[in-house]
């Protein structure tokens, strides 16, 4: 395995395409309040300019996505979705609509693209730009420096593979977790340790799924949450993860490969014994989760 699993971070790169990030817009006199009224962060309490983590859940709790939310202002409200696709989202949030004055539209027009710099203005969570221009986030943590910026599809850049896995290899490093489609209504914001990210309210009014986690984060109630593995061999998101003697502890909910690097998140008891992990009969090894993602 790799002799340095958490090397400094790469070199700045010129940009790159991001295909598997997509925007879904809501816009309209209600969109922030919409978006508060529907998702588990407080859009109420975010300033325009700036963004936070956020997520859609089901009644039970389960996370159908999770997004970085933008709002511009009160009338205007984006969702950065990396790996949902924002037209069935897009439907299933407009059964929520009712009377309220808001607009639900994925915005195809408009693109991702990245580089491992520092942003030239964007902050923290507050991102800068129009959409005009570009809007510019800060997604660096403690791994180094990283920009992205939302730009009109006919001005992006080319895409790069290579770039891309170290992207989203970064995102699990920091905990991030990239949910596939499958992996869609598995998970709770605790069981994927969201709270890292500050990206669920337990204070906020009612949204879907609120009883259920702030029933879980007050009753103490989380008994698993996220880990990061480095694999001997490749790994796969929903793969099970056992101990050395066999007994099954969990599973993973993403995955990435970087060259002979192969890393995944997976969800485990809190509470376990320190030993050896195997993911479909390979060693694995449990790494520290890396923070400076949250906003």
């Amino acid at each position: 395995m790799h002799d340095n699993p958490q090397a400094a971070a790469p070199a700045a790169t010129a940009p790159f395409a991001l295909s598997d990030h997509r925007l879904l817009a809501l816009a309209g006199r209600d969109a922030a309040a919409f978006a508060q009224a529907q998702f588990m962060n407080d859009v109420a309490a975010l300033a325009p300019g700036h963004w936070q983590w956020n997520g859609w859940l089901t009644p039970k709790g389960r996370v159908v996505a999770l997004f970085a939310l933008l709002k511009l202002s009160d009338e205007a409200v984006w969702l950065l979705l990396p790996d949902a696709d924002p037209a069935p989202l897009a439907a299933a949030l407009q059964r929520f609509v009712f009377r309220s004055k808001v607009t639900i539209a994925a915005r195809g027009d408009l693109v991702a693209e990245a580089r491992f710099a520092a942003p030239e203005r964007a902050r923290g969570a507050a991102f800068e730009g129009d959409e005009a221009a570009g809007i510019e986030l800060d997604l660096g943590g403690d791994g180094g420096a990283r920009a992205l910026r939302i730009v009109r599809a006919d001005a992006a850049a080319a895409a790069d593979a290579a770039a891309s896995a170290r992207w989203r290899a970064f995102d699990l490093e920091h905990g991030l977790p990239r949910l596939a489609p499958a992996q869609a209504e598995h998970w709770t914001p605790q069981q994927l340790s969201l709270e890292r990210l500050r990206a669920f309210s337990v204070k906020k009014g009612c949204y879907p799924g609120q009883e259920i986690v702030a029933r879980t984060h007050f009753l103490g109630q989380a008994k698993r949450g996220l880990a990061l593995l480095e694999g001997e061999a490749p790994l796969r998101e929903g793969a099970e993860v056992r101990a050395d003697d066999g007994v099954a502890l969990g599973r993973t909910v993403a995955a990435a490969g970087v060259g002979e690097r192969h890393l995944a998140l997976a969800v485990l008891p809190l509470e376990r014994e320190a030993r050896p992990l195997q993911v479909e009969g390979s060693a694995a090894r449990e790494l520290a989760l890396r923070g400076g993602l949250a906003r």
